[in-house]
């Protein structure tokens, strides 16, 4: 879950770079992302999917639990993505979105993080 590229743009840029990316006039007026706080502590994250290249794609549902406060869970469900994981395990459930986003194909040839 760590794999990380010092010479790729932080997750934050790199998810800042994704949305804008999608905001064409219309998607940013029925779709977002969400990030939240939730009371064990942690964080719930929900990204559309609706209207982009990631809509509709196989997701297979991974967790990770290290301690009570550092575990992350990610899933796709009714067309977002979605992300649950411990306190300071925010910045580690974006990667996970951003890995699948890079990696997910369409067609042959086709990469999303061609942008």
């Amino acid at each position: 879950m760590h794999d990380h590229d010092e010479l790729a743009p932080g997750v934050w840029t790199w998810l800042q770079a994704w949305y804008t990316t999608q905001c064409d006039g219309e998607w940013e007026h029925e779709y977002g992302i969400q990030i939240e706080t939730v009371d064990n502590p942690g964080w719930s994250v929900r990204i559309d999917l609706g209207d982009t290249a990631l809509s509709g794609m196989p997701y297979e549902r991974q967790e990770l639990h290290r301690s009570e406060h550092e575990w992350v869970m990610t899933w796709v469900e009714k067309d977002q993505f979605r992300a649950a994981c411990g306190p300071v395990n925010l910045g580690e459930a974006l990667h996970q979105f951003r890995r699948w986003a890079e990696t997910t194909t369409r067609e042959p040839g086709h990469r999303l993080d061609q942008m």
